[in-house]
């Protein structure tokens, strides 16, 4: 197959698959999702995707009918099925499938999972953005992948109308992330990144990033940092799964950044070694 949708079982293409009216996903947004990437037919970081996953569901207090273990099976069996050994994986959990109330449904009715798979998008390295900003009008429930994503599509159209690559949320004078990704900067030779805290999701790759830092001897440190020290930034690092350290080299069309590539270049080598270790098996 070129690309897949499963929910609850079934198993089309994407196009053809059917969902439920009263699927609480599509009243309420009610649910959680990942995404992540798949090379060599295996899939990369799993362990962390899935421990951010069930953390996720814990949080928004769905109760997942499945163990870590079963939801893995399920996966790589619908991975395997995809001709494309390099494949972009989202899987999703609403809480149910039940009529229209705010309240939860019975405990007897399970929650849905949906899967699609699709050939590999990751973007090229030799990308590099142009950012604009925008107020962070989020509640406090950003580290949680929720489907609830109506503030970031709002800044994602921002920037695909002003021709940016992406938008940074400032919250009280501080830069917290962008529209689908974490924001990090390189200052005065360290590396600088939001904590993990509630008002940023709690992204893997960030996560691999503060990893190949230290591996390189280069200073970490989780901490807020403003939109002036983004803009005086040595480099500005946009990471996500499908673009794992992307250079932002603009911000609303000035310069930025673009004082520090050999660095950059080394995360990114890390990543692509990463990468082939934890799939080429």
């Amino acid at each position: 197959m070129e690309n897949l949708a499963y929910y609850n079982g079934r198993v089309t293409g994407i196009n053809q698959m059917q969902i439920p009216a009263n699927d609480r996903g599509f009243y309420f947004g009610d649910g959680i999702y990942e995404v992540a990437l798949v090379h060599h037919h295996n899939i990369f970081a799993l362990q962390e995707h899935l421990d951010r996953f069930f953390m996720s569901a814990e949080k928004v207090r769905i109760a997942l009918p499945f163990s870590q273990e079963e939801l893995v099976q399920i996966l790589m069996e619908q991975v395997k099925k995809i001709d494309s050994p390099s494949q972009f994986l989202y899987w999703q959990v609403t809480r149910a499938t039940a009529p229209r109330q705010h309240v939860f449904p019975e405990d007897d009715v399970l929650p849905n999972l949906y899967i699609t798979i699709k050939p590999d998008g990751r973007k090229d390295f030799k990308q590099e953005y142009d950012l604009t900003t925008t107020e962070d009008i989020r509640g406090l429930f950003c580290d949680v992948k929720t489907l609830n994503l109506l503030p970031n599509i709002l800044a994602a159209q921002k920037a695909a109308e002003g021709g940016f690559q992406e938008t940074v949320f400032i919250r009280d004078g501080y830069v917290t992330e962008a529209a689908h990704s974490n924001v990090s900067i390189v200052k005065d030779g360290i590396f600088l990144t939001h904590p993990a805290d509630e008002k940023i999701l709690h992204g893997i790759e960030r996560g691999h990033l503060i990893r190949y830092c230290r591996e390189l001897g280069v200073p970490v440190q989780e901490k807020v940092f403003t939109l002036e020290d983004l803009k005086a930034a040595e480099e500005i690092i946009i990471s996500s799964t499908s673009g794992a350290c992307m250079r932002a080299v603009k911000l609303e069309g000035q310069p930025v950044g673009g004082k520090n590539l050999a660095l950059v270049e080394k995360l990114r080598e890390k990543y692509l070694e990463d990468l082939e270790e934890q799939t080429d098996r």
